[in-house]
């Protein structure tokens, strides 16, 4: 299995069965952010899949998604394959059902990844709770530095922390697999927001669920 983010990985395994009995190739076009956990579950549960990551820096320009994912389903209908989207609406407006609806790719549901991950009842909850709540997931706490101080600039720039990120007031970590190592990076975040931190523990099993509803859909 390849260590890069950027790389295409198969997680076919010739000693499982596929639950779903989907016929080889199929093609996940992945949120960068999604494209681990989609690795680790297609891997366990036997499914022959080649996830096809987008860089998760792509949602600083939520516009530009669609174009990059059309180009990897065009690149993945050139390979003879099937593709789905592994992306919730993830600030698309709506573009990336319309390129699903035109191309016969189904995306997975949710208006963002957190859906996905906790459901978005629980979401709409938390919202509502504290309108100020800034979400983390495992992905975002391992990689908070490259892929919100750095690509915000505010590692050059710290003076515009308050801009982007004065009106929060706390932060929830949306935890998939909770370790020690993440629990004391999420809260040295949270330190850097000078905010509480709050755990919720949500696992990958909604988004597994949905995943086995797109590779039924196109069985």
């Amino acid at each position: 299995m390849s260590n890069s983010a950027t790389d295409p990985t198969s997680t076919t395994d010739s000693s499982r069965s596929s639950p779903s009995e989907v016929a080889s190739p199929v093609e996940v076009v992945a949120c960068g952010a999604l494209a681990g956990h989609i690795r680790e579950i297609a891997a366990r549960r036997g499914w022959p899949l080649v996830v096809r990551p987008l860089a998760a820096a792509l949602h600083n320009r939520p516009e530009t998604i669609k174009g990059h994912a059309e180009r990897t389903v065009a690149a993945a209908r050139a390979n003879g394959s099937r593709a789905l989207l592994g992306y919730a609406d993830c600030g698309s407006y709506g573009a990336l059902d319309e390129l699903a609806g035109r191309a016969g790719t189904p995306r997975l549901p949710g208006l963002h990844c957190y859906d996905l991950y906790a459901g978005p009842e629980a979401i709409a909850a938390l919202f509502t709770a504290e309108p100020g709540s800034y979400l983390l997931t495992d992905y975002l706490v391992k990689t908070f530095d490259r892929t919100v101080i750095a690509s915000l600039g505010l590692d050059r720039h710290p003076e515009l922390w308050p801009d982007y990120f004065g009106h929060y007031r706390r932060l929830v970590w949306l935890a998939q697999h909770p370790t020690a190592e993440l629990e004391a990076e999420a809260r040295r975040i949270a330190g850097l927001f000078g905010l509480p931190l709050t755990r919720l523990d949500t696992a990958t099993t909604r988004l597994e669920a949905a995943l086995e509803v797109l590779l039924e859909e196109i069985s």
